[in-house]
């Protein structure tokens, strides 16, 4: 008998299509994941940190402050009226000093002007030294005061034969506490100097009015009604 033709081995079952699929699959998500990890650590990177909460309220307190340090730098303190007249002891022209004690029972003008011997400082003083008879008569006395040297207003009062007494403050302290010092315009610029202002204190020593960036022409006679009213 012819021997049987012996049986060739099967071959070995080819893997699924599916499992290559699947494993393409994978590789592919595991790319897409990475290059969105690597995209939003690039842009992590270039945009800048959120401000918290808090940071923000330190921000807008620092600003605040800023703003308050400008604002106290730049204007006047202010004078209201029907408050107590600030006291004050200033060096005169032709010596000695003059305080607010000394007109006690007395109503009393002070008018600020920025410079002596300027144009219209000296007609402000002149048109005061004309009306002196009748704020006298009204039982009313008048100081001019400025930042110039005694020896300034010694010069002022002669050139001009002035009968109003002529205050020096170079420190500035009398016309900061009456509102007189501060920011203003000159030519233009700012800059930190003395606001033309005029005080009228009533016998009780409480300020009775104020003027302010005043107007040389006319005022003394304003100043003048108000003291008599």
């Amino acid at each position: 008998m012819p021997k049987p033709t012996p049986k060739k081995p099967s071959k070995k079952t080819a893997k699924p299509a599916v499992e290559k699929t699947s494993k393409v699959t994978t590789k592919a998500a595991a790319k897409t994941t990475a290059a969105k990890t690597t995209a939003v650590k690039k842009a992590a990177a270039k945009s800048p940190a959120a401000k918290t909460p808090a940071a923000k309220t330190a921000a807008t307190k620092a600003a605040a402050k800023t703003s308050a340090t400008k604002s106290s730098a730049t204007k006047p303190a202010g004078l209201a009226e029907g408050s107590v007249a600030p006291d004050f002891k200033l060096p005169r022209d032709g010596g000695g000093e003059i305080s607010r004690a000394d007109f006690a029972g007395r109503k009393l003008v002070l008018f600020f002007y920025p410079k002596a011997n300027t144009p219209g400082c000296t007609r402000e003083a002149i048109d005061f030294t004309r009306l002196a008879a009748d704020f006298k008569a009204c039982g009313t006395a008048v100081l001019g005061v400025s930042a110039d040297s005694v020896k300034a207003q010694d010069s002022f009062r002669d050139k001009h034969q002035l009968a109003t007494p002529l205050l020096s403050d170079p420190t500035h302290a009398m016309l900061e506490a009456y509102g007189a010092w501060g920011e203003k315009s000159l030519y233009g610029r700012k800059l930190q100097g003395i606001i033309r202002t005029t005080v009228l204190i009533d016998a009780d020593g409480c300020v009775a009015r104020v003027w302010r960036n005043v107007k040389v022409d006319g005022h003394a006679h304003q100043v003048l009604a108000a003291a008599q009213s």
